[in-house]
């Protein structure tokens, strides 16, 4: 065979193996019947997509007007939710009176006022007028308070520095023949007994009547009354030979002016100090729970009124210790809340947020 064509089919047999392996190989047309080698391609690089920051809650945007008046016990903190409100609101009116509790309701169960601040719980006869005239409501305690009996800062008359209920009754019926101190004790000097207490219209002299003298209304008249509470702090300060009674916060303030008694609930009985541990637990003769009552139906059709009660019991914590009194449970305030929002009360409504104030207690 000639040698030049010998030659050629060698490189011709060989270009044509290469071929194949080559096709083999990548598995062209999928003849191929032998393992197939996996090629393994690296995954995109994925670029992180960039932070997202929410977007801030919107603020609702309210207007309008909110009136209050009522208890100058519960004044106080009522007064600092509605600064606070007005701060974050300020295209709402938020008006707070101080006519006492009675003096509040008045008004209240006529439709002149969209929440009264109580010092005590709404009365029958405040009950039947609210009728008479279409006002429904409900009842939402808000702190805790014990009304202080206290004398001028240098009176170290009363042994231990205590006074029983009794002599407080004694002192404070309508019938009283207690004229001079020495009328309750021979021991006492023969000096005048000058009284202070709470007006009639003030929730602060139903509880104290009802609770001391034993019936709501009961008292002796020839005393300085007044439903300001300031007014009888400054009266008791600037009198040796006085007495009365006036809520714990406000007699806190003016411990260098004024003696806070103890209290005992009988003559020789445990004489209590009014604090935030023994009102709580009530071993304080005189601890009582502070009330707001909210129109029931104005806080259904005006979102200014129901988003200021959702405001004040979410920050009565921080007022109620601001000015001195004792908050309620954060649980009752959560569960309260909650209420507020789903609307979960009924008409003329004193059980609902009560039931849970005292679960809680």
């Amino acid at each position: 065979m000639n040698r030049n064509i010998v030659i050629a089919a060698v490189i011709a047999a060989v270009a044509i193996g290469v071929v194949v392996g080559v096709i083999g190989t990548i598995g062209l047309g999928n003849t191929n019947t032998g393992t197939p080698t996996t090629t393994t391609t690296p995954a995109p690089t994925q670029t992180p997509a960039p932070t997202q920051t929410p977007a801030p809650t919107p603020v609702t945007k309210l207007s309008g007007a909110i009136t209050i008046d009522g208890s100058s016990t519960v004044y106080p903190i009522t007064e600092v939710i509605a600064e606070e409100f007005s701060k974050k609101h300020p295209d709402v009116k938020v008006t707070v009176g101080i006519s006492g509790t009675g003096g509040g309701f008045k008004r209240f169960t006529v439709g002149e006022t969209d929440i009264n601040d109580s010092s005590r719980p709404i009365s029958e006869k405040e009950r039947n007028a609210a009728k008479e005239n279409n006002i429904r409501w409900i009842e939402i305690p808000v702190a805790l308070e014990g009304l202080s009996i206290v004398v001028h800062r240098e009176n170290n008359l009363f042994p231990n520095d205590c006074i029983s209920i009794e002599e407080l009754r004694e002192i404070w019926k309508p019938d009283s023949t207690i004229k001079q101190w020495s009328d309750l004790n021979p021991a006492y000097p023969r000096q005048e007994m000058r009284l202070y207490g709470a007006g009639p219209d003030s929730g602060t002299f139903d509880y104290f009547t009802e609770h001391v003298v034993g019936k709501a209304r009961a008292s002796r008249t020839d005393y300085i009354p007044s439903e300001d509470d300031n007014v009888l702090v400054q009266g008791v300060s600037a009198d040796r030979y006085s007495l009365g009674y006036i809520p714990l916060a406000y007699a806190e303030h003016a411990q260098d002016r004024l003696k806070i008694l103890k209290v005992s609930r009988e003559k020789g009985g445990e004489c209590v100090f009014p604090d935030s541990k023994s009102i709580i637990q009530g071993k304080y003769p005189l601890s009582r729970p502070l009330f707001i009552h909210v129109n029931y139906d104005k806080i259904q059709s005006r979102q200014e009124l129901k988003e200021f009660v959702i405001f004040y019991l979410s920050n009565a914590k921080s007022a109620v210790e601001k000015v001195g009194y004792i908050p309620l449970s954060d649980a009752y305030y959560r569960d309260a809340i909650e209420l507020v929002k789903a609307g979960k009360y009924t008409p003329d409504d004193d059980k609902t947020f009560v039931s849970i104030y005292r679960e809680g207690l």
